[in-house]
Order: C-alpha cells, then structure tokens, then sequence
C-alpha cells in the first residue's frame, strides 16, 4: 500500500529522507538549488513534528578517492544552513561508530545530513550494488525512512530500495506530486494531447515513445530522435546523429509508418559541416551532402509545429529539445517552439534533463504548468508506470 508521510505516526520520531541533491556544483558554488528547495516541504513537515531528520543523497559518480574530495555534499550542507529555521549538522563520512552516535545526541527539529551515499561506491560499489549490510547499517539510524528523491527512485541503491526492507516507509511530498502529476498530464492527459520530443539517443527513448504513441494525438520530434525516424524513411541526412543499430532501426520503421498521421518531422533544418566547424546554413531535408549534420529545425518545420499546438493542442507535454540549443547558432528552433508554446492556451509540462535545462536557460519556467524534476525518472515512470524504489515502499508497506 502507497503511504504519503502525512498518512502516518511521524511525531518526534528519528527520520531518514532519501533526498536527491544531485545538483551541479562549480569551485564549491551550487549552480542550481531547485531539487534542494524542492526537497524542503518535506523536511519542514518532519521538522513541525518535532523529528529527529538524517538526510541522505548522492552527488555525481564516485570512482576513487579523488572523486570522494570533489563531490561532497558539503555545499549542500551550507546552502541548507541558510533555508530551514533550525539547527542543521554534517557529518563526513558515510557510517562510523561517531555517526551513530551523531545521530543518538540529536535534538528533536534537528537535522543531520550525511556524506554522498555514493562515497561507499569505492572501491566496492556498496550503494550502488544495493549492498544489505550498508542498507541495514543506514536503516538502523532511524524509526521511518522517507523516499522523497524521485529522480533517484528508478535505481535499486542501498538508500533508494534498501532502506525500505527493514523499517516503515513511506514517500516525501516530492515524489507524491511528481506521480501525482505525472498521472494527471501525461499518462492520463485532456486530449487533444501533443508531445514535443527530441534528445540525442532513440535507443534511450525508444521504450517512452512507443508507450506515448499510442496515447497522443501529435508527435512533434527533433534531434537525434527526428534523424533517424528520417533515415528509415530513405532519406539522406549525411552525417547526423543517428540511431545505427539494426534492431532499433526496424522498430522505428515500424511505428513511423504505423503513426504516420500522429508522428510529425522535420520538412527543413539548420545544419552544420563535419569537416568545417564554423560552416552554417539553411537547407531542406531532401538537399543534405554526406558531410552536412541536421543541427536545428527550420522556420517551416517551425510554421507547421506552430498551427499543430496552437489549434490541435489541450496538453502538452515536452521532452528534450529539437536542436543544439547551447550552442547560439543552433538556439533558434528551441527557443522559438518555447515561445510558442508558451504563447499557446493549453496545459504545458516537461520533464528529463535537457528540456528543464533549455527552459531555465531560455527563461521559461513560470509559463509551464508542471516542471519534473526526475529526468531519467521521469521517463521511465511514464514509460513503465512504475519505477523500482517506489514498487519496493508499496511492497513492504
């Protein structure tokens, strides 16, 4: 049974929360706060009920003792300090006979975040294998353990899934609004419903566009994922970042001719040259050579995406962008389908890494109606209808 932490008995009990903090960090500066801030409805409810708060996340990869010194939470730990009214502590190490007893002399409305969970990465991979004895080790800290990290609940770590097998758990207000959310704007969406997709990788989003072909009535794509819908149509598109894998080029043979009249691609683009890193120009689809790449869409790709989501559009749902928009050459296409859409009446929500990442850049936040924060998550979560953290609280709950 699914638990949200308001559903059950937290008062002045010791809390562990699963937290994503995973943000980019630059010379000790946070770049972006959001999945922090996010983070702090939850702890500020634990903090009213008087609990006694052990936090917990990851922070980037660890494969040696340098990336131990580079990606700690410490950071983390000063910004924290300046947004909960309350007493907040560090401890640097990950599990030691200190922590626990760190953990023993808290005060109730205290909090204590611990060291990068992926620390016990190296040299053995004991958070990432979902190590049982790291998992009972941390869940011994505590009375309840909280999952409020969705962007972190589609992997089987000891913090995510193993934490939850030997004490109560329950999921923080963040994951309960992002499935909450999610279920209500795109798995179950006010049709007409348009998605915007593109990204680099088809064969990482194979498995998502095959569950949201069959719920939408418009396919908007770009990049990587327009490209090799193009290939398997005849087309040459010369050096362009492509698919090359035959069993995924069968599969989107399949759904491109079994979607025609919902999958809408590109007619013209904004390309580069392999061979001249400062070559720019302006073609349609049919006029690419061998060394040119599709980089952006063109203003009549533009023209036909923009009649789509002003008049057949009620939801729409975006994910990844239709070009190299960090590069300014190749903004455009991505910058001007923003402002279309948020020049469009209907329900706008994004989610995965690169879309939030264009729509902070561009400035765009605030005209969507719902931004997730779970990237790979979120994906998965649409695509599958469940993710594996979130599957283990139900279970044991």
């Amino acid at each position: 049974m699914k638990k949200i932490v308001n559903e059950i008995d937290i008062d002045n009990k010791r809390v562990i929360v699963r937290c994503d903090f995973n943000v980019p960090i630059k010379n000790g500066k946070i770049l972006d706060s959001s999945k922090i801030d996010a983070a702090t409805e939850t702890i500020n409810y634990l903090i009213e009920h008087n609990c006694k708060i052990i936090l917990l996340s990851h922070l980037g990869k660890v494969r040696s003792e340098a990336d131990k010194q580079k990606n700690t939470l410490k950071p983390v730990f000063e910004y924290l300090k300046t947004i909960l009214k309350t007493n907040v502590y560090f401890y640097e190490k990950t599990r030691s006979l200190d922590l626990d007893n760190k953990v023993k002399g808290l005060n109730s409305r205290e909090v204590l975040l611990i060291e990068n969970t992926r620390h016990e990465d190296y040299p053995d991979k004991l958070e990432s294998n979902n190590d049982i004895q790291l998992a009972m080790y941390w869940s011994n800290l505590g009375d309840i353990f909280v999952l409020d990290a969705f962007a972190s609940a589609h992997r089987a770590h000891a913090s995510t899934c193993g934490i939850a097998k030997f004490i109560p758990s329950c999921y923080g207000f963040l994951v309960a609004k992002e499935m909450a959310n999610l279920d209500k704007y795109v798995n179950h969406p006010e049709h007409p419903f348009t998605i915007v997709m593109g990204g680099a990788k088809m064969d990482d989003k194979l498995a998502l566009i095959k569950t949201l072909i069959k719920k939408c009535d418009f396919m908007l794509l770009g990049g990587a994922l327009a490209n090799t819908c193009l290939k398997v149509l005849g087309y040459d598109i010369g050096s362009s970042l492509a698919s090359d894998k035959p069993e995924i080029l069968k599969e989107v043979y399949k759904i491109v001719n079994e979607y025609k009249e919902k999958i809408i691609l590109p007619t013209d683009a904004i390309i580069g040259r392999s061979y001249d890193a400062n070559f720019v120009d302006y073609v349609t689809i049919n006029e690419l050579n061998i060394d040119d790449s599709i980089n952006d869409i063109g203003v009549k790709t533009l023209n036909q995406y923009r009649e789509i989501i002003n008049n057949s559009t009620k939801t729409l749902f975006m994910n990844g962008t239709v070009g190299k928009y960090e590069d300014k050459r190749f903004a455009n296409g991505t910058k001007e389908l923003l402002e279309m859409i948020k020049n469009s009446p209907c329900t706008k929500v994004a989610g995965g890494g690169d879309a939030l990442s264009a729509i902070n850049t561009f400035g765009y936040q605030q005209y969507f109606n719902y931004l997730s924060t779970g990237g790979g998550a979120t994906l998965e979560y649409i695509a599958n209808g469940s993710l594996i953290a979130l599957d283990v609280i139900a279970k044991e709950n």
